[in-house]
C-alpha cells in the first residue's frame, strides 16, 4: 500500500536550492515551523547506485558514492521530507526514487530548474518542452516507485499552454503540483506572477503549492488569498534568514549565523558546503566586518574564528575523539580519491615506460653484441681467405703473383676488412627489435 501524501493545506514549505537545502538548512527550518522539506535537486545518475551508511556519531544517513556523500538526511525529518531528482530518463528517475525511497516521503520531479546544467541534460524546466517525455518520467515514478510522486514546474508566457501542462501532468496521478511564477528566462530580480497562480489552482484538482516572491511571513497569507493555493513555497527568504518560518517573527541575524554552525557541527557538514550557505546569508550584508575574513576563510576551523566559535569546535571536536568518530570537516573525499588514482595511474605508466626502456637498451645491446660477433667473424674468413690466397701463390712458383708477393707488395684477390660492406647498425637494431616480443 502506498503512504498516504502529505498535507499540503495551509503548508509552509522550504523550497529545494542547489547547495542551501542541505541537513543543516532542512532541520533548522522545521525548527522553526516549516511543515515540509525538500531536498536540493539530486540528478538520478549520481544517487544510483551510492551505498547507503548510517553514522553512528549524530546519526545521520548518508548515500556516498566513492566515499562522497550525495545526500545526507536524518530521520528525524523523514515524515516531512520530499526527495528532488534531476532527471530526462523514466528509468533511471525511478532508479533513483528506489535508491532513497526509505528515507523519504515523497519523491519530486524537478520541471522548473532554468540554470544551464539542468536544462543542457533535458533536465529541469527544459521538460516543459517535452510534455510527453516529462509526463511519461512523472507516470512510471508514480507507478512503480511506493511513494507519493510531486512535481515542480515554472510558467509560459502563454497561459493557454501553461494550462494545458499542467491538466497533463495532473493526469499523470502525482499528488501536489508545485508552480514557480516566473518564465523559464525570468530571474529573481524580476518581479513574479503572483496573478497567474489563480487560473491555475482553478484548472486542477491536486493541491497547487504557490513559490516565487516570499520574502515574509506574512507574504503566505497574502498569497493564499490572492489566488487559493494549498501551500506556500519559501526559497530566497529562507537562504536569507531561515527563521522567516516562525510566527512570531524573525531571530536576529548573527543568532540565526550562530546556530547555522552548531547545526553544522552537528551534522559533520563539509566546510565547503557551510561557507558556501553562510556567505548567502550576507549576501545583502557585504559591509559587514564579518563578511571579507569569511570570503577568506579556508577551513572550518576559520569559519568559526571569523565568529568567535573556536572553543565551541574544540569541545565537538574533544567529544568525537573520546568515542573514537570523525572529526574531519575539511578534506574533500572526492578530490583525495580521484588524487591518488592518479599517482596509482602515474606509477603505473611510469613503469610501463621503464619497462619499454629495458626492452629497447636489451635490444640495443643484442645487437651490439650480434654485430660485434659477426664483425669477428668476417675478420677470420678474410684472413683465413688471404692465408688460402698466399699459399696458393707459393706452390705455383714463377708466377706473376707469386713474384710480386715476394716483393712484398700486399696486394690480394680478396677485399680487405676495410672494403668490405658493413651492417647498418641502425637498421639491425630496428630488426632485432621488431622480430622480438612485442612491448607492453
Amino acid at each position: 500500500m502506498q503512504p498516504q501524501p502529505l498535507n499540503y493545506t495551509n503548508a509552509a514549505i522550504l523550497a529545494p536550492m542547489v547547495r542551501i537545502g542541505t541537513l543543516p538548512v532542512r532541520l533548522m527550518a522545521l525548527e522553526y515551523g516549516a511543515d515540509l522539506v525538500y531536498t536540493p535537486e539530486v540528478v538520478d545518475k549520481g544517487i544510483v547506485g551510492c551505498e547507503r551508511v548510517v553514522n553512528e556519531d549524530n546519526g545521520t544517513i548518508d548515500y556516498l558514492s566513492k566515499g562522497v556523500s550525495i545526500f545526507r538526511t536524518h530521520p528525524s525529518e523523514k515524515s516531512k521530507l520530499v526527495f528532488q531528482i534531476g532527471s530526462a530518463n523514466a528509468d533511471l528517475a525511478l532508479q533513483a526514487a528506489l535508491t532513497v525511497a526509505q528515507d523519504v516521503s515523497t519523491i519530486d520531479l524537478n520541471c522548473g530548474c532554468p540554470k544551464r546544467f539542468s536544462i543542457h541534460g533535458g533536465m529541469g524546466a527544459a521538460l516543459m518542452e517535452e510534455p510527453e517525455k516529462l509526463c511519461g518520467i512523472l507516470k512510471n515514478l508514480v507507478d512503480n516507485c511506493g511513494l507519493p510522486v510531486t512535481c515542480k514546474i515554472r510558467i509560459f508566457p502563454d497561459r493557454e499552454r501553461t494550462l494545458k501542462l499542467v491538466k497533463m501532468i495532473e493526469a499523470t496521478g502525482i499528488k501536489a503540483l508545485a508552480v514557480h511564477c516566473r518564465y523559464r528566462d525570468e530571474r529573481p530580480r524580476e518581479p513574479g506572477h503572483w496573478d497567474r497562480f489563480k487560473e491555475i489552482v482553478d484548472a486542477v484538482s491536486i493541491p497547487v503549492i504557490a513559490n516565487g516572491d516570499i520574502k515574509e511571513y506574512a507574504d503566505m497569507a497574502r498569497i493564499r488569498e490572492l489566488s487559493g493555493c494549498a501551500g506556500v513555497m519559501i526559497a530566497r527568504g529562507a537562504e536569507a534568514n531561515v527563521s522567516i518560518f516562525r510566527k512570531e517573527g524573525r531571530l536576529p541575524f548573527m543568532d540565526i549565523v550562530r546556530q547555522y554552525m552548531r547545526r553544522c557541527l552537528e551534522t559533520r557538514n563539509h566546510h565547503s558546503n557551510t561557507k558556501y550557505c553562510v556567505m548567502q546569508m550576507f549576501v545583502d550584508n557585504t559591509k559587514s566586518p564579518y563578511y571579507k575574513p569569511l570570503c577568506e576563510a579556508k577551513s572550518f576551523r576559520a569559519i568559526c574564528k571569523v565568529f568567535e566559535m573556536e572553543d565551541e569546535l574544540d569541545s565537538w571536536i574533544k567529544n568525537q575523539e573520546e568515542h573514537g568518530w570523525p572529526t574531519d570537516l575539511d578534506s574533500a573525499p572526492r578530490k583525495a580519491a580521484e588524487a591518488k588514482e592518479k599517482e596509482a595511474k602515474a606509477a603505473a605508466n611510469g613503469k610501463a615506460k621503464n619497462d619499454n626502456v629495458a626492452d629497447v637498451k636489451m635490444a640495443e645491446v643484442v645487437a651490439e653484441s650480434t654485430l660485434g660477433k659477426r664483425k669477428q667473424d668476417d675478420l677470420k674468413e678474410e684472413e683465413a681467405a688471404v692465408a688460402a690466397s698466399v699459399s696458393m701463390e707459393e706452390v705455383v712458383e714463377g708466377t706473376p703473383a707469386a713474384k710480386k708477393h715476394a716483393a712484398g707488395d700486399g696486394a690480394s684477390s680478396q677485399p680487405t676488412p676495410a672494403d668490405t660492406p658493413q651492417p647498418d647498425v641502425e637498421t639491425e637494431v630496428e630488426t632485432i627489435s621488431t622480430t622480438s616480443t612485442p612491448l607492453a
